[in-house]
C-alpha cells in the first residue's frame, strides 16, 4: 500500500483523488500475454482495479502531437502500473509518438472516477454502521463493485431471522450519516498512528515497519486502504442496503448508491 519502494510506479492519486489531470514520463510500451498493448510510465493518476473497485479508464496523449492512447484498463503487479489499452487510428506514424522518454499527458474519465470513489466510499460507511447497530462482532474482508455488486462481505454470519430487520437498520443509520456529512481524509502514516486511527487494530498483512494509507470518514474510525474516495461523506447522496445475505460462514451486504 506504501508507493515509496524502489522502482514502483508513483501513484498521484494517493495525494490528490480528484488530480484528473497530469503529464508523466513514458517509460515503456509492451505487448501483454493476452495481445494487449500495455503503457508503463514513471507516475499515474489513473486507479489501477484492485480491493474490490474498477479500474479507471480514460486517454494518454503524447504531448508533442496529440495521438491519443485511449485506456480501457488499468492493472497493478509488483509495483507497476499498467495502462492497457488501443491508439487511436493506428499506424506507424501513430506508434512513433509513444517511445520511451517521452512526456505525455494523462486524462481520467471524471464521471467513472465520482461512480467509483462513491460506491468505493459507500462500502467503508456500512463498515462504520456495522458497529452501530450491532454487528461489530463481524471482520470485514472484502468488498466489491463488480460483477455480484456492488457488496461487502465479513466473516461471521447473522441469524437468518435478523437478516431483513438488520438490512432496514444498517440503511436508516448509513443515510443518517450522509445527511449529516463530514470530510473525507486520507494519508500515508507511520505504523504506530496508522495502528492507533484504526482502533488499535490493523491488518496482520500490513508490515510493522511500513506507512500504511488510512482513509477516515468523518469521526468514524480509520480502515487501511489504497483506493480513491469523495472528500465529504454527503457526496455519496444515499444508500439503499438492498440484501443482507449469510451463508457458509460469511455475511454479504448488497447496497446500491442514489
Amino acid at each position: 500500500m506504501d508507493s515509496s519502494s524502489s522502482g514502483s510506479t508513483k501513484l498521484d492519486y494517493f495525494d490528490d483523488t480528484w488530480k484528473l489531470q497530469s503529464t508523466a514520463t513514458l517509460l515503456s510500451v509492451s505487448k501483454g500475454e493476452d495481445g494487449r498493448t500495455a503503457l508503463v510510465l514513471d507516475r499515474t493518476i489513473f486507479y489501477p482495479q484492485g480491493g474490490g473497485q474498477p479500474a479507471d479508464t480514460g486517454f494518454i496523449a503524447a504531448s508533442d502531437s496529440g495521438v491519443k492512447f485511449v485506456v480501457e484498463d488499468v492493472r497493478s503487479r509488483d509495483g507497476i502500473v499498467y495502462h492497457y489499452g488501443f491508439i487511436e487510428n493506428s499506424g506507424e506514424e501513430s506508434e512513433s509518438k509513444f517511445e520511451k522518454g517521452k512526456e505525455v499527458l494523462l486524462c481520467v474519465d471524471e464521471s467513472r472516477r465520482r461512480l467509483n470513489a462513491r460506491l468505493h466510499s459507500a462500502g467503508h460507511l456500512l463498515d462504520t454502521c456495522m458497529r452501530t447497530v450491532g454487528l461489530g462482532d463481524l471482520e470485514p474482508t472484502k468488498g466489491y463493485h463488480f460483477p455480484q455488486g456492488p457488496y461487502v462481505e465479513y466473516k461471521g454470519t447473522v441469524p437468518q431471522k435478523d437478516t431483513e430487520s438488520k438490512r432496514k437498520e444498517l440503511e436508516v443509520e448509513a443515510n443518517a450519516l450522509i445527511s449529516r456529512g463530514g470530510k473525507v481524509s486520507a494519508a500515508l502514516l507511520p505504523y504506530e498512528e496508522a495502528c492507533k486511527l484504526c482502533g488499535d487494530c490493523l491488518p496482520d498483512y500490513i508490515a510493522k515497519d511500513s506507512t500504511p494509507r488510512i482513509v477516515k470518514l468523518g469521526d468514524s474510525l480509520g480502515c487501511p486502504c489504497g483506493g480513491t474516495h469523495v472528500s465529504d461523506i454527503s457526496e455519496i447522496k444515499s444508500i439503499t442496503v438492498t440484501q443482507v445475505r449469510t451463508k457458509k460462514g460469511s455475511t454479504k451486504v448488497f447496497y446500491n448508491i442514489g
